[in-house]
C-alpha cells in the first residue's frame, strides 16, 4: 500500500481495502460497454475515464491482471476510433497515465505501425476531418506521449522496421519530410532490451552521417542528440570512445553563445516548416537535458570522456558568471540542473542494481573528478543575477553534498564567510544563506553521523558546526521587514535546519553548535526578534471590506511561499517541554498585549503553531484570555439580535445607537476575533471547556450591529466547526524515530519504503469524540436550523417595517447559514438521490474518503434547500439589485449542491502552494555520507503527513464525485432540479460578479449530473433567438454555452445541437456590440473544440427519417448562407461555416445522399466571386477540403484511351461544370480573388497562409481558416532565397484550381484560358498574382489533355512571362513555376508531367536584345525551380540540364550587373550542391544500369578545379590593382593601365560572385555537401576584408561572418589550417589581424577534434604574432592568446605562462640594469609585456598562486615608452576591475611590496588598501 494511503485516518483506511474489487468490477463494465462490431459504442465507455484516473490519483492498490486486461481493452478502443478524435484524446492520455505507472510490472507486446498509422491519419493526410484545432493539437499531444509510453513494450524487431521507414523520409536533406522523418524517428525509435541488438557502430556512423547532412540547425540538432542520448544511456554494449572528440564538439557548438565579441546566434538558421516546429517542439533552443545526459552516461573508469568533460567546462564556465549573462543562460541553467539530476540518478541506479551495467560503474575518484568539474560552474553561477540560475546552483550542491561532502561542504561554508564580509553586494547574503539552507542536512550528517567517513585530513568537523552555529545566529539578524527576500531566506534556513534535528533542548550536548551560551537565550532573541518583525509590518494591500476578505490577506511572510509558517511549527514542535513553557509564555504575553490589524494571518499563525505543537496549554494560555477579552469588548457594543439567541420581540429597529460602535474598537474586535479564528484551527477536544465562552463570542459577534464584526463571528464559527469535526493530523511536527547514525537527527522517510519493518509509525489523527460532535451538532441547530426558521419568516410576513433594517436582517441570517455550510464541508450528508426504477439498489463504491465525522442528516441538507427557494424567489423579485445578498444566496447553493467542492477548492489552493517544493527537505535516494540508501527520495515526516492530509482532502472530494454520473438508475434529486432553475436565472443577472459566482456553481452542478444539461442548453439558446432579450441575459448565456461540457453534450444530442446551431445563427438581431462579441466567441469556440457529430445526429440531419426533429435544420442553414444580402454577412459568414462543418462530419456516413455533397460544393465555388471577402476566404478554404483527387488525373506516363474518360464524370463534377461554365464565371471570380491579395511593401506576408490576413480579425480567421492550412503546406521545402522577395502567393488558392482540374478535366482548362490570358498581361500586381496561382494549380494537376493544351496556349503563356518587362511580379511567377515543379507524393520525388517542358522552357536561351530585368528574372525562375528538385533520384535529363547549366554559369560570371551576379551565385549554389547530393547517394546506393558518361563527367568536377584556380588568380590581381591604385595616384596614366584595371574589374565581379555563392551555401544549409570547396576559399574570404572596392568588402565580411561559424570534419581541417598558417605571414598587416580574428573561434569550434600537433603549431602561428611590427596585430595576439588560454589545454597555458614571465622578466633586469645600448627594440618589449597582459587577463575572477606575481612584474613597465606604458595602465585597471568584487579577501595573496607598486601604477588606489 501506497505510504500516503496507510497514513489515512483510521476510518478511512479501512474504507481503501474494498478499491481493489471496486476497480475489477469497473474494468467489467468498460468491457461490457465496448462491442467491437459498433463504433460509436466508444462514446459510452467515455464516462469510466475518470473514474479510472480517479485510481491513479488516489494510487489505490490494484491488481495487475485487472490492470493490464484494461490496458488491452483500451488500445483496441484506441485504434478502432479512428474518426473520433476526442474518445482518443481521453483513452490515449488514461492509457499513457497507467504504462508508465504499471511499467515495471506490465507484460504486453505493443504494434508500433498502427500507433504511426494513426498519427498520419489524423494529422498528415490530405483530407482530414472538420474538428477544431484546439482539438487536434490535444490529439497530437496525447498520441505522441501514448507513443513515448508505448515504446518500452514494441517488439523484437521493431527498431529495424522503425529505422528502415523513416529512412525513406530522410534521403533529401531540403525537403521538409527530412524533419518530418527525424521527428518520428526521435519519437518511435525504442531502446528497450528486445531492440537493443539493432543499435551498433554501423547505426552510429549512419546516425552521424545524417546528423551532418543539414548545419546549424537547432530543430535538427534537437532531434539527433536526444536519438544519441538514448542510446547512450540505454545501450552499454557500444564503445563511445572513438567518437568523443565529434560528438564534444557538437555538444560545445550548440549552445549558441557568443565567442569572442561575436555574435550569440547563428545568422542563418535553416527554416523549419511551421508544423513540423509546432508538432515536435523543444522546450529550450539547445537540447541541454539530453546533452547531460549523454555526458553522465559517457562517464567510465578508464575513458577519456571525462577530461573531454573537463575542456566543455572549462570553455562554458565564463558564460555562468553573472557579469556575462544572456538569451543563452536559460540553456546552461538547464545543463547544469540535469548533470547533477541524471548523475544522482545514474548513482541511485547502479547501487539499486549494481550487476545492470557490467563493469561501469563509478567508483570514489570519478565520483570526485565528476564533482570538482562541476563545481566550477556552481562557483560561477552561484551570485547570478538570474533568479533561476542562481536557484539550480543552490538546489545542484544540495544534491552534490550528499555525494563528496569533503569537496562540496568546504566550499558552502567559505562562500557563507566570504557572503559575510562582502559589504557591498547584499544580494548574496540571502543567496548563501540558500546554499546552507539547502545543505543544512549533509552538514549536520557528515559532523555528526557515527558511521562517519573519514573528510580528508585537515576538514575539522567544528569548521561545519560553526558554520552552522553562525548562520543560525545571522539569522536573527536576518528578519527584517524592510527586506523581504532576505526575511524569507532565513525562515527557510531555520526551518530547513531544525527539521533535521530530533529534540531542541539545552540539555542534550548534541546541539554543541550553537555559538551562544545555550539554546534557551537563542530562542528568546528569536521570539524578540519575530515580534519586532510583526510589529513592524505593513500590509500589502488595503483589505477591502466586501465578503472575500479572507482572514487571511497576509502580507509578504504569507504570500511569499509557506517558509513562516512551516519554521514555527517546526520550532514550536521540535521544542522540549520546559523550553516549550518559555516560549509559550513569551508568545501569550506578546498577543495578550498587542492589537496588529496589519498582521492579523500572521499572528493567527503563529497562535495556531503553539495549539498545534501542545493543544492543552496553549488553549489555556492563549485561546481563553483572548476569548474572555474579547467578549468583554462585545458586550460594549450596540447589538440588533439578529444574531440568533434572543427572542423575537427584541427585533427593534435601533437606528439610533448605530453611531456608538467606534472604529477603534470595531478594528480591535475584528482583530481578535480573526486571530481566534486562525488559532484554533488545530483545538480538538482541548477547546469543550471554553464551549460556553465560544458560544457566547459567535452570537454576541452576530448580534453586533457591525458588519465587520458579523464578518468576523463567521470566521470563528467556521474555524469551530472544523476544528471539532474534521480529520487532521495531530502531532504532525514531533520527531518520531531517531537516525540510526547519528542519534541527534531525525530520520526522514522514503515514500518507496524497501521492506514491511521500514513502514514507520503511523501518524496520529485527529478523530472526533462524542462530545465534540453533539458539540457540533449544538452549533448547527443554533445557526442554521434557526436561522433558516427566521429567513423563512422574513421572506413570508413581512416583519420588517424598514427597509434597511430587513436587509441588514437577512444578511446576518444568510452569513449564518454560509458560515455554518462552509465549516462542515462535506461531513454533512449529501442530498439522497431518487431511483429511476423502483428496485432500489445500493450506490455504488468507487475510491474511499471522508472529511471528518458525520453530523446533521441529509433531511437538513434537502430543508435548507427548499428554504433556499424560497428565499431565493423573494430576492429576485424583491431585492434584485442587492449584489452582496444574492452573492451570499449563491456561495449558499454552492455549498449546498455541489458536495466535496469546497475540499477540492482546499486542496487545489494547497497544491498549488507547494509546487515549489524546497531542495531542503529533500535527502536524495544515495547517500554516500551515512551510507544508508533507499528507493526513493527522503523527506522529514511532516512533510509527507502535510502530502497525506492533502491526499485525504482529495479523496473527500472525489469520493462521491462520479457515483452518478456512470450510473443511468438515479436522477437528479428533487431539491437540486430547485436549485438549478434559480441558479439559472441568476446567471442571467445583470450584474457581473453575480453572473459569473452563479455561472461557476451552475456549471460544477451540470458537470456532476449530465442528465441536466439538456435542458439548460435549450432554455439558454432559446434567450439568444428571443427579439428582445437584454445584453446581460445574451451574456449569461452565452458563458455557460462556451463550457466544456456543454460542447461536449452537443457532439451526442441532436436536439441540443440544432437548438443550439439555430440559437446562434439566428441571433443576429442584438444591437449591443458587447452581445455581439460574446456570439461570435462562443461561435468561434465551437468551432476549435468541435469534435464531430454522433451517428445519431447525423440519422436526424437525414430528413428522410421519419419524426425527425432536426430534418429542416439543414435546410435552414442552407437558406442562410446562401442568402447575402438581407443577413449581416458575418451570420452569412457563420452559416457557410456550419454548412461546411456538416458537409464534412457526414461524408463519412454511407447513408448520407451525395446530393448535399454536390450542392455544398457548387455552393462554395459560387462564393468565390462573392461580394464579402470573409466568404470568400472560407470559400477557398471549403474547397480544398471537399475536392478530391478524381479520375481525370493521369495514371503513369501513358494516357488511357478516351473511352474510359467518358465515364469519368461523377455527380460532382457535372453540378460544378455547370457553374464555371457559365459566361465570364472565371473572370468575375479572378476579378474578386485579385481583392484578397494586399500587397503590403513594408510587411512581408508569410509563406502559406490563407490570404489577406491582414484585415482579418482573429475571431474571422478562426472561423474562415483549416488547420490543415498547416499539416499539408507549401513550399514543401525551406525558402532561404532572399533574391525572390516577399510574395503573396497563396498555395491553397493555386491548389484549388489544381483540384477543380482533378475534378472536372480539360473543361476547366479551356474555361480558363481566356481569363489567364487577361490576367496574365494586367498592370495591376495582384490580378497577375491570382493569375500565377491559376496557373500553377493548372501546371501541377497532371490531368488528361493537359500535354496537348501546354502545346497550344500554356507554352507561350509561360514564355510572354518570362519575356514580360514588368519587374514587382517577379517573386509570384517565381512561386508559381517553384509550384508546378514540386514534386508529388510525401517525400517529393514523384515528377509531375509537366516538370521536364517547364524547364525547358526556362533554360531555352534568351533573345540577345533582353534586358538585365529579364535575366535576372530569368536565374530567379531558375533558381526557384532547381530547389524543388529531389537530387538523390534525378532522372538523367535533369542532371544533363545541371551539366548545361553549370557551364552557362560559369562563364558568365562576370556578369556587369550585380543583381545578375547575385543570381548567379545562388543558381550556382544550388546546382552543385544538388549534384554533391546525388553524386553521394549513388555511392551509397549503386545503380542497377550501371555508370552512364553523365556520371563520369559529374566525377570529373572540372568546374571546381576550374573555380578554384581562377580565385586564387583573381585575388593575386585584386590585391596588385589595390596596391597600384594607392601606389598610382599621379595624373599620367599611360594606356597599358587602363586595360589591367579592365581587367581587375572584371576580377573584382568575378569574385563578388563567388562570395555570393559561399553566402548561399551557408544560408541554404548546404554547406555540408560543399565543405571542400568552401574551405578552399577561405583565403580570399580573409584577405578581401579591406580593400578599395566597398561592394566587394562587404561581401567578404558577410561571408567571414559565417565561415566562423563553420564546424570543419577532420578531413578537411589540414586545409584550412594551411590557410591560416599562410595568411598569418602575410606581408599585409591587415590580413593578419583578420586571420587572428578566425582563429579565435576556429580554435572554440573546432578544440576538441584538432590533434596535439595542430594545435602546437597554431599556437606558435599566434605568439610569433605578439612580436609583430604593427602595434594594432601585436594587441590582437594577446587578447587572442588570453582567450586560448581560457580554453581548457592547459599544458599549453602554463607553458606559455612560465615562458612568458621568463622572457619579461630578463628583459625588465637588462633594462634596470643600463638605460644605453642594448635596449631591446620596443615590439619586442611590447611582445613580452603582451605576453604577460595575455596571462593576466585569461583569469578574470581568479586569484591562482603564479598571478601575483605576474601582475607585479606587469605593472613595473609602467615607465616604458609610449605604446607599451599604455598597454600596461590599461591592463592593471581591467584586473583591478574584475577583481573589485573580492578583492578583501584576495589582497592576501600580495606581499606588502607588491601591493604598494600596484597602488603606484594604479592612478586611484581605493580599492587598493
Amino acid at each position: 500500500m501506497h505510504l500516503y494511503n496507510g497514513w489515512l485516518p483510521p476510518p478511512v483506511a479501512e474504507e481503501t481495502k474494498k478499491e481493489k474489487e471496486s476497480f475489477a468490477r469497473v474494468v467489467r463494465c468498460v468491457k461490457e460497454l465496448h462491442r467491437p462490431d459498433d463504433p460509436d459504442s466508444v462514446y459510452a465507455t467515455l464516462k469510466w475515464i475518470s473514474v479510472i484516473e480517479l485510481y491513479i490519483r488516489a494510487k489505490s492498490e490494484l491488481s495487475v491482471e485487472d490492470v493490464s486486461e484494461l490496458v488491452e481493452i483500451g488500445l483496441q478502443i484506441f485504434l478502432s476510433s479512428q474518426n473520433k478524435l476526442y474518445a482518443q484524446v481521453r483513452w490515449g492520455s488514461v492509457l499513457g497515465r497507467l504504462m508508465n505507472k504499471y511499467r515495471k510490472k506490465l507484460s504486453l507486446k505493443v504494434e508500433w505501425r498502427p500507433l504511426y498509422d494513426t498519427l498520419i491519419h489524423a494529422h498528415y493526410s490530405r483530407s482530414p476531418g472538420p474538428e477544431g484545432w484546439r482539438l487536434r493539437q490535444r490529439h497530437f499531444e496525447a498520441v505522441t506521449s501514448l507513443i513515448r509510453s508505448c515504446r518500452r513494450f514494441f517488439p523484437k524487431g521493431a527498431a529495424s522496421d522503425i529505422w528502415s521507414e523513416f529512412m525513406l523520409l530522410l534521403q533529401n536533406p531540403w525537403h521538409n519530410s527530412s524533419f518530418e522523418g527525424s521527428g518520428f524517428v526521435r519519437l518511435f525509435l525504442p531502446t528497450n532490451p528486445e531492440n537493443q541488438d539493432f543499435f551498433s557502430e554501423k547505426w552510429i556512423n549512419n546516425c552521424l552521417e545524417l546528423w551532418d547532412s543539414i548545419p546549424n540547425c537547432q530543430f535538427w540538432n534537437n532531434q539527433w542528440t536526444e536519438v544519441l542520448a538514448r542510446v547512450i544511456k540505454k545501450c552499454s554494449s557500444i564503445v563511445w570512445e572513438s567518437y568523443l572528440p565529434m560528438l564534444f564538439s557538437r555538444f560545445l557548438n550548440m549552445f549558441e553563445v557568443p565567442v569572442a565579441n561575436g555574435s550569440g546566434s547563428y545568422p542563418f538558421s535553416v527554416d523549419v516548416p511551421k508544423n513540423a516546429r509546432f508538432l515536435f517542439h523543444n522546450r529550450t533552443v539547445t537540447p541541454s537535458k539530453s546533452i547531460a545526459q549523454s555526458i553522465v552516461y559517457f562517464l567510465k573508469p578508464g575513458s577519456s570522456a571525462h577530461e573531454q568533460f573537463k575542456k566543455l567546462v572549462n570553455l562554458l564556465e565564463q558564460y555562468y558568471h553573472p557579469s556575462n549573462g544572456g538569451r543563452w543562460t536559460y540553456s546552461l541553467d538547464r545543463f547544469l540542473l540535469h548533470l547533477v539530476v541524471a548523475f544522482q540518478k545514474r548513482l541511485q541506479r547502479e547501487q539499486q542494481d549494481p550487476d545492470s551495467l557490467s563493469g561501469g560503474c563509478l567508483g570514489k575518484p570519478e565520483r570526485a573528478a565528476f564533482v570538482n568539474v562541476v563545481l566550477k560552474l556552481i562557483d560561477r553561477g552561484q551570485y547570478s543575477k538570474n533568479e533561476h540560475l542562481s536557484e539550480t546552483v543552490a538546489a545542484a550542491t544540495s544534491i552534490l553534498s550528499y555525494v563528496e561532502p569533503s569537496l562540496v561542504l568546504p566550499f558552502v561554508a567559505s562562500r557563507f564567510h566570504l557572503a559575510l564580509e562582502t559589504t557591498t553586494a547584499t544580494h548574496q547574503l540571502k543567496t548563501a544563506m540558500t546554499s546552507v539552507a539547502y545543505a543544512g542536512r549533509s552538514i549536520l550528517q557528515s559532523s555528526m553521523s557515527t558511521a562517519k567517513q573519514d573528510l580528508g585530513g585537515d576538514v575539522d568537523d567544528r569548521m561545519f558546526l560553526d558554520l552552522i552555529g553562525i548562520s543560525l545566529s545571522n539569522a536573527l539578524l536576518g528578519m527584517d521587514a524592510n527586506d523581504p527576500p532576505k526575511t524569507v531566506a532565513t525562515m527557510q534556513l531555520i526551518g530547513s535546519i531544525f527539521s533535521n534535528m530530533a529534540v531542541l533542548d539545552d540539555s542534550s550536548d548534541d546541539l554543541s553548535f550553537m555559538t551562544m551560551a545555550s539554546f534557551s537565550e537563542w530562542l528568546d532573541e528569536f521570539l524578540c526578534r519575530l515580534i519586532t518583525l510583526l510589529q513592524h509590518l505593513e500590509p500589502n494591500s488595503v483589505t477591502n471590506e466586501g465578503l472575500s476578505s479572507s482572514a487571511t490577506s497576509g502580507t509578504f511572510l504569507i504570500e511569499d511561499g509557506p517558509y513562516y509558517y512551516c519554521m514555527l511549527e517546526i520550532l514550536l514542535g521540535r521544542l522540549s517541554g520546559s523550553l516549550y513553557s518559555q516560549a509559550l509564555k513569551k508568545i501569550s504575553k506578546f498577543v495578550r498585549s498587542n492589537i496588529l490589524p496589519g498582521a492579523i494571518a500572521e499572528v493567527g499563525l503563529l497562535c495556531c503553531a503553539c495549539v498545534h505543537s501542545n493543544p492543552e496549554e496553549a488553549v489555556s494560555q492563549i485561546v481563553e484570555p483572548m476569548l474572555l477579552a474579547v467578549i468583554s469588548s462585545l458586550k460594549e457594543i450596540p447589538v440588533t439580535g439578529y444574531g440568533g439567541k434572543t427572542s423575537s420581540d427584541t427585533l427593534v429597529s435601533n437606528k439610533q445607537d448605530k453611531h456608538a460602535l467606534s472604529p477603534a474598537l470595531e478594528s480591535a474586535i475584528d482583530y481578535q476575533l480573526k486571530v481566534l479564528s486562525v488559532a484554533i484551527t488545530y483545538g480538538g477536544s482541548s477547546l469543550l471547556r471554553c464551549k460556553d465562552h465560544l458560544i457566547e463570542a459567535i452570537s454576541s459577534a452576530f448580534n453586533s450591529s457591525s458588519w465587520k464584526v458579523n464578518g468576523a463571528g463567521d470566521h470563528l464559527l467556521r474555524s469551530l466547526l472544523g476544528s471539532l469535526i474534521l480529520y487532521y493530523p495531530v502531532d504532525q511536527y514531533k520527531c518520531l524515530s531517531r537516525h540510526p547514525a547519528a542519534p541527534a537527527l531525525e530520520e526522514w522517510i522514503s515514500t518507496k519504503a524497501s521492506s514491511k519493518d521500514e513502514q514507520v509509525a503511523h501518524s496520529r489523527w485527529h478523530v472526533p469524540t462524542k462530545e465534540e460532535v453533539q458539540f457540533a451538532n449544538e452549533l448547527l441547530d443554533l445557526h442554521l436550523l434557526s436561522a433558516l426558521d427566521d429567513l423563512l419568516r422574513i421572506c413570508q410576513s413581512n416583519i420588517h417595517s424598514d427597509a434597511g433594517d430587513e436587509k441588514t436582517h437577512l444578511k446576518v441570517t444568510l452569513l449564518r447559514i454560509d458560515s455554518t455550510l462552509q465549516g462542515v464541508l462535506s461531513c454533512l450528508p449529501d442530498f439522497r438521490p431518487s431511483p429511476r426504477h423502483d428496485m432500489v439498489e445500493d450506490l455504488p463504491f468507487f475510491i474511499a474518503g471522508a472529511s471528518g465525522s458525520c453530523v446533521g442528516s441529509a433531511e437538513i441538507r434537502e430543508k435548507t434547500a427548499a428554504t433556499i427557494h424560497a428565499a431565493c424567489k423573494y430576492l429576485v423579485e424583491k431585492k434584485s439589485d442587492d449584489s452582496i445578498l444574492l452573492i451570499l444566496i449563491i456561495r449558499i447553493m454552492d455549498a449546498l449542491g455541489n458536495y466535496g467542492s469546497l475540499e477540492y477548492d482546499e486542496w487545489y489552493n494547497h497544491r498549488l502552494a507547494w509546487k515549489l517544493e524546497s531542495a531542503a527537505i529533500v535527502e536524495p535516494p544515495a547517500n554516500f555520507i551515512t551510507e544508508f540508501n533507499s528507493k526513493g527520495k527522503r523527506r522529514p515526516r511532516w512533510a509527507l503527513i502535510d502530502k497525506a492530509y492533502m491526499h485525504n482532502t482529495w479523496r473527500s472530494s472525489q469520493s462521491s464525485y462520479h457515483l452518478f454520473r456512470t450510473d443511468g438508475n438515479f436522477s437528479p434529486p428533487e431539491s437540486l432540479t430547485l436549485l438549478v432553475d434559480d441558479l439559472l436565472t441568476l446567471c442571467l443577472h445583470n450584474y457581473e460578479t453575480v453572473r459569473v459566482l452563479a455561472g461557476k456553481a451552475l456549471l460544477k452542478l451540470l458537470k456532476r449530473w449530465p442528465p441536466l444539461l439538456s435542458k439548460c442548453v435549450l432554455s439558454l439558446s432559446e434567450n439568444l433567438r428571443n427579439q428582445d432579450a437584454p445584453e446581460n441575459v445574451v451574456l449569461g448565456s452565452c458563458a455557460i454555452l462556451s463550457s466544456q461540457s456543454v460542447l461536449k453534450h452537443l457532439t451526442t444530442d441532436p436536439k441540443s445541437f440544432s437548438s443550439f446551431l439555430l440559437g446562434i445563427l439566428s441571433s443576429s438581431h442584438h444591437e449591443s456590440m458587447k452581445a455581439q462579441k460574446a456570439i461570435i466567441e462562443l461561435f468561434v469556440k465551437y468551432n476549435i473544440h468541435f469534435a464531430g457529430l454522433s451517428r445519431n445526429i447525423l440519422r436526424s440531419l437525414d430528413s428522410h427519417v421519419e419524426g425527425s426533429t432536426s430534418g429542416d435544420l439543414v435546410s435552414q442553414i442552407g437558406s442562410m448562407s446562401f442568402d447575402s444580402s438581407s443577413l449581416h454577412w458575418r451570420y452569412n459568414l457563420m452559416a457557410n461555416r456550419v454548412l461546411l462543418l456538416l458537409v464534412m462530419s457526414s461524408r463519412g456516413d454511407p447513408n448520407f445522399s451525395f446530393k448535399f455533397l454536390d450542392e455544398t460544393a457548387g455552393h462554395f465555388l459560387k462564393n468565390l466571386k462573392s461580394q464579402l471577402p470573409q466568404t470568400r476566404i472560407l470559400a477557398i478554404s471549403a474547397l480544398n477540403t471537399l475536392l478530391k483527387e478524381s479520375p481525370h488525373k493521369m495514371q503513369g506516363k501513358d494516357q488511357p484511351s478516351v473511352s474510359s474518360q467518358e465515364d469519368a464524370n461523377s455527380s460532382l463534377a457535372l453540378a460544378l461544370s455547370h457553374i464555371f461554365q457559365e459566361e465570364g464565371f472565371f473572370g468575375e471570380t479572378f476579378e474578386s480573388l485579385s481583392h484578397i491579395h494586399i500587397t503590403d511593401t513594408d510587411n512581408a506576408s508569410s509563406r502559406g497562409n490563407q490570404g489577406g490576413s491582414y484585415f482579418q480579425s482573429m475571431a474571422d480567421k478562426s472561423i474562415t481558416r483549416f488547420y490543415f492550412e498547416f499539416s499539408a503546406s507549401w513550399p514543401r521545402t525551406p525558402s532561404w532565397i532572399s533574391l525572390l522577395g516577399s510574395d503573396i502567393f497563396y498555395p491553397s488558392f493555386a491548389r484549388i484550381f489544381k483540384r477543380l482540374a482533378q475534378e472536372c478535366g480539360v473543361p476547366v482548362l479551356l474555361a480558363l484560358k481566356t481569363p489567364l490570358e487577361e490576367f496574365c498581361n494586367a498592370k495591376e500586381r495582384p490580378k497577375q498574382c491570382v493569375a500565377a496561382e491559376a496557373l500553377a494549380g493548372l501546371l501541377h494537376s497532371d490531368v488528361h489533355g493537359l500535354l496537348s493544351e501546354w502545346d497550344s496556349w500554356i507554352m507561350v503563356q509561360l514564355q510572354n512571362v518570362i519575356l514580360g518587362q514588368s519587374v514587382e511580379s517577379i517573386p509570384e511567377w517565381a512561386a508559381c513555376i517553384r509550384y508546378a515543379v514540386t514534386g508529388k507524393g510525401k517525400q517529393g520525388t514523384k515528377i509531375p508531367v509537366l516538370r521536364q517542358q517547364i524547364l525547358d522552357c526556362i533554360v531555352a536561351p534568351l533573345p540577345p536584345t533582353a534586358t538585365t530585368t529579364v535575366v535576372a528574372k530569368r536565374y530567379a525562375f531558375l533558381s526557384a525551380a532547381l530547389v524543388e528538385l529531389s537530387p538523390p533520384k534525378m532522372p538523367v535529363s535533369e542532371v544533363k540540364l545541371h551539366i548545361v547549366l553549370l557551364d552557362e554559369l560559369t562563364r558568365n560570371m562576370f556578369h556587369s550587373s550585380a543583381q545578375i551576379r547575385e543570381a548567379i551565385g545562388v543558381t550556382l549554389s544550388v546546382l552543385w550542391s544538388n549534384i554533391r547530393l546525388r553524386m553521394s547517394y549513388q555511392q551509397a546506393h549503386p545503380s542497377e544500369e550501371g555508370r552512364t558518361d553523365v556520371d563520369s563527367r559529374l566525377n570529373e568536377e572540372n568546374w571546381f578545379k576550374l573555380i578554384s584556380a581562377r580565385a586564387s588568380e583573381a585575388v593575386t590581381n585584386i590585391q596588385q590593382a589595390s596596391i597600384s591604385d594607392s601606389s598610382d595616384s599621379s595624373a599620367d596614366v599611360d594606356m597599358e593601365n587602363t586595360q589591367s584595371d579592365g581587367d581587375s574589374l572584371d576580377d573584382v565581379k568575378w569574385m563578388e560572385t563567388l562570395f555570393h555563392f559561399v553566402i548561399a551555401s551557408f544560408k541554404s544549409g548546404r554547406s555540408s555537401y560543399l565543405l571542400d570547396v568552401i574551405a578552399g576559399f577561405l583565403y580570399p574570404v580573409i584577405s578581401l576584408q579591406e580593400t578599395s572596392h566597398k561592394d566587394l568588402s562587404i561581401l567578404a565580411k558577410a561571408c567571414f561572418e559565417l565561415m566562423k561559424w563553420q564546424i570543419f570534419p577532420e578531413s578537411h581541417l589540414q586545409k584550412v589550417i594551411g590557410v591560416v598558417h599562410s595568411s598569418a605571414d602575410d606581408s599585409n598587416w591587415r590580413i593578419r589581424s583578420s586571420t587572428l580574428t578566425y582563429l579565435r573561434t576556429f580554435m572554440y569550434r573546432h578544440t576538441f577534434i584538432l590533434t596535439h600537433e595542430e594545435k602546437q603549431k597554431i599556437w606558435k602561428t599566434v605568439e610569433k604574432l605578439l612580436v609583430d611590427s604593427q602595434v594594432e596585430v601585436r594587441e590582437h595576439a594577446a587578447a587572442v592568446l588570453a582567450g586560448l588560454m581560457k580554453g581548457g589545454d592547459e599544458d599549453f597555458a602554463s607553458d606559455f605562462r612560465d615562458r612568458s614571465y621568463a622572457k619579461a622578466n630578463s628583459i625588465q633586469k637588462i633594462g634596470n640594469r643600463r638605460k644605453s645600448s642594448t635596449r631591446k627594440s620596443i615590439a619586442e618589449v611590447h611582445g613580452a609585456v603582451l605576453g604577460l597582459v595575455a596571462s593576466v587577463l585569461s583569469v578574470p575572477y581568479d586569484m591562482p598562486s603564479w598571478l601575483p606575481d605576474h601582475v607585479t612584474l606587469l605593472a613595473s613597465f609602467a615607465g616604458e615608452p609610449t605604446p607599451i606604458k599604455s598597454t600596461v595602465t590599461k591592463a592593471v585597471a581591467e584586473f583591478r576591475r574584475t577583481h573589485a568584487d573580492t578583492w578583501n579577501i584576495q589582497k592576501d595573496s600580495f606581499t606588502e611590496e607588491q601591493l604598494e607598486l600596484l597602488a603606484d601604477t594604479s592612478s586611484s588606489s581605493s580599492y587598493f588598501a
